[in-house]
C-alpha cells in the first residue's frame, strides 16, 4: 500500500505542473489587470504603466511562469496586489474559516445522509422511503445559491435564529466567546451545505441496500437464523457502503469548492469568498495559488477515496 501511495504522490507532480501551465495561459487571456481598478481621472496613465512594468506584468508569458516557479520553489508564492501582503499570509488568514465550515459540513452530511439512506433502503416502498425520496429529489433539484438565500431569509431574517453574515461576532472578546460565536455562525451555512451534500449518499446507499437484501449471502444468513439487525450491520451495510466509501474523498473536495457560493452568500470570510473577490480585482497571484490548491485537493481526494475503499474492503487492491 505504501508503494501505491508513493507512486500516486509522484504522479501528482506532473499533474500539478500541467495544471499550473493551464492556469497561467487562461489568466493571460483574462481582460484587465490588477491596476485597472485604480484608473481614475487623477491618476497618470504613465504611472500605471510603470507599475505594470515594475511587477513584470508586461513580460512574456513563459518569462512570468518561470519566474513564478523559481520563487515558489523557494517558498515565495507571490504578493497580493489587493492586500499588499504575501499570498500565503492572505490565504492562511482565511483557511481556518473554510476548514471549519467544510469539517462541520462533512459531519452533518453523513449524520443526515447515512441514516436516511439506510432507512429508505431497509423499508423501501414504504411511506418513509417515499418521503426520503421526495426530500432527495428536491435537494438534488434546488441550486445551492437558491437554498442558501432561502435559509438566510427564513432562519436569518424572519426567525432570527442564526446570524446570516460573517464568521464571528465583533462583540466577542474572550477566547470562549470567540469560539462559541464562530460555532454559532457556522451552523446555518454548514446545514445548508449538508442538505445538498446528502443527495448522492442517500441514493447510492438506498440502491445498494435494496440490491443486497435479495442477494444469496443475505438469504443464507437469514436461513441460518442470524438476527435481522446483525444481517444489516455485518453483511448488508458493509457491502452497501463501498460506493459511499469510494466517494468520501470527493465529498470533502466538493465541500471545499462548493463553499465558494456559500461563503459569498453568507459573507463568510473564507477561501471561497477570497477567490471570488480576487477574480473581481484581477488579483492574479491569489487566484493562481487558490486554483492550484483546489486542484491539489482534487488529487488528494482521489487518493483518499482509494485508500478508504481499500480499508473498507481488504479484498480490493489498487496498484
Amino acid at each position: 500500500m505504501w508503494k501505491t501511495i508513493f507512486r500516486r504522490i509522484l504522479l501528482m507532480i506532473p499533474q500539478i505542473i500541467i495544471l499550473s501551465i493551464l492556469i497561467f495561459i487562461i489568466a493571460d487571456f483574462m481582460p484587465g489587470d490588477p491596476f485597472r481598478g485604480l484608473v481614475d481621472p487623477n491618476l497618470d496613465p504613465a504611472h500605471l504603466e510603470a507599475q505594470r512594468e515594475a511587477f513584470g506584468l508586461n513580460d512574456p508569458l513563459p518569462v512570468r511562469y518561470v519566474r513564478w516557479v523559481g520563487d515558489a520553489l523557494q517558498g515565495d508564492f507571490g504578493r497580493s496586489f489587493t492586500y499588499q501582503q504575501p499570498v500565503v499570509a492572505v490565504i492562511g488568514a482565511r483557511l481556518g474559516n473554510t476548514v471549519r465550515l467544510s469539517l462541520l459540513s462533512v459531519i452533518l452530511t453523513y449524520l443526515i445522509g447515512l441514516p436516511l439512506g439506510i432507512l429508505a433502503g431497509r423499508y423501501n416502498e414504504s411511506v418513509l422511503d417515499k418521503t426520503v425520496l421526495v426530500y432527495n429529489f428536491v435537494s438534488f433539484a434546488v441550486p445551492i445559491f437558491v437554498l442558501a438565500l432561502l435559509m438566510v431569509w427564513i432562519f436569518g431574517y424572519n426567525l432570527n435564529w442564526f446570524p446570516s453574515r460573517g464568521s464571528v461576532s465583533i462583540n466577542a472578546s474572550t477566547p470562549w466567546e470567540v469560539w462559541t460565536s464562530r460555532l454559532y455562525h457556522l451552523i446555518l451555512p454548514s446545514i445548508t451545505t449538508a442538505i445538498l451534500g446528502t443527495t448522492s449518499i442517500i441514493q447510492y446507499l438506498r440502491s445498494e441496500i435494496i440490491d443486497a437484501k435479495v442477494s444469496d449471502y443475505v438469504k443464507t444468513a437469514r436461513s441460518k437464523g442470524v438476527p435481522i439487525s446483525k444481517v444489516y450491520t455485518k453483511h448488508i451495510f458493509r457491502n452497501a457502503s463501498l460506493p459511499i466509501a469510494s466517494g468520501f474523498g470527493f465529498t470533502i473536495v466538493s465541500l471545499f469548492t462548493g463553499s465558494i457560493f456559500i461563503e459569498q452568500i453568507f459573507n463568510f470570510r473564507g477561501m471561497g469568498y477570497l477567490f471570488l473577490q480576487s477574480i473581481n480585482t484581477r488579483d492574479y497571484s491569489v487566484i493562481f495559488v487558490l486554483v492550484l490548491f483546489y486542484g491539489f485537493l482534487g488529487l488528494i481526494g482521489t487518493l483518499l477515496s482509494d485508500l478508504i475503499l481499500m480499508a473498507v474492503d481488504p479484498r480490493i487492491r489498487i496498484d
